[in-house]
């Protein structure tokens, strides 16, 4: 984890949301996306769905999203490959329509708030057969057997998930999926790319910002596949799903040149990455933090480079899906003139 910044303040009034986007200085309406209301759920992210809603810069959404699997998996005696069809996995809520959103600008999205949805909440993870870091799968052709399919239902709350009686792990909720449409293509909600995508970053949860590139009229934002609790790396293929109500923020900052997701926290910004290998989503990632430092922040671009080398750091999204995704990050510290 990245060092704390030293004199912390309200960083959200500071942030480049808020000190760049349109809405800014605007009283938010706040709008309901409520499963009734988003009626059909999408697995692809694209331009030609219908939007659901249309919303100002500055305004709030609160979204009642699903778990990766729809819902369909209810026991720990459940066998995914009987309840799920491939590719429909990973329901995404939207598109929703940011006024004024044009090819060159980037959507802002601060989460707010996620909490989980149900009278009694639980969250699922399974193993699936042919998916997971640790087995064959149908892009890593292996002739061994799959490994075996196994559900396991988890309780949890808005403080922590009861893995078992001898484990409790703490609730740290984030998105896995937030994008806006790609420009011509529909990809599929299970792979991410320059649009955002299903990147399974831990920490875009509450407190972070997400800035992702315009490149569709309107935006078209999608979310989806909360997650209650996930490690580096989703080795398993699946991270502790679960169905919530989710708040956030969504502003348009206009006019700024971005080619990947980025994100802002308190202490540090990130630039996001999605390829195989794996090594060059890191590259993606880390290239992006350069061209970001010597941009917006002052720096030589070869002296951000070998400063990287020495203080940078890399999260792990997932290394499961069609792509892998990485997070290279610097702290905010480092980033201040002297």
């Amino acid at each position: 984890m990245l060092e704390p910044s030293e004199g912390k303040q309200d960083w959200l009034s500071s942030s480049i949301m808020a000190t760049r986007g349109v809405g800014r200085d605007r009283t938010p309406q706040t709008h309901n996306l409520t499963e009734e209301a988003q009626g059909d759920f999408h697995y692809t992210i694209g331009p030609y769905s219908t939007p659901v809603m249309t919303i100002a810069p500055g305004d709030r959404i609160v979204v009642e999203t699903r778990d990766a699997f729809d819902g369909k998996i209810q026991h720990e005696h459940d066998s995914p490959t009987e309840k799920l069809v491939m590719p429909f996995l990973n329901p995404q809520n939207g598109p929703i329509m940011v006024e004024g959103a044009e090819k060159g600008d980037v959507v802002a999205v601060h989460i707010e708030k996620m909490v989980p949805r149900g009278e009694n909440p639980r969250g699922t993870c399974c193993m699936i057969p042919e998916f997971g870091a640790l087995t064959g799968t149908t892009y890593t052709a292996m002739l061994n057997d799959p490994l075996p399919e196994k559900v396991r239902k988890i309780h949890l709350d808005e403080h922590e998930v009861r893995w078992s009686d001898r484990v409790t792990l703490p609730y740290n909720p984030h998105i896995g999926t937030l994008s806006l449409s790609p420009e011509i293509d529909s990809i599929n909600s299970l792979t991410p790319d320059q649009h955002g995508g299903n990147m399974d970053l831990p920490d875009m949860g509450p407190g972070s910002i997400t800035y992702l590139p315009v490149r569709s009229p309107g935006a078209r934002l999608f979310i989806g596949d909360a997650h209650a609790c996930q490690g580096d790396g989703e080795v398993c293929g699946v991270a502790v799903e679960y169905p919530t109500v989710t708040t956030i923020r969504v502003d348009l900052i206009k006019a700024w040149q971005i080619e990947w997701p980025r994100m802002e926290k308190e202490d540090f910004i990130m630039t996001i990455g999605s390829a195989r290998p794996l090594e060059d989503a890191t590259r993606i990632a880390y290239r992006e933090l350069v061209r970001w430092m010597e941009a917006d922040y002052a720096f030589d671009k070869w002296d951000a480079y070998m400063m990287l080398s020495q203080c940078g750091r890399v999260r792990l999204g997932n290394f499961v899906d069609p792509k892998y995704t990485v997070g290279a990050a610097i702290s905010k510290k480092y980033l201040q003139f002297q």
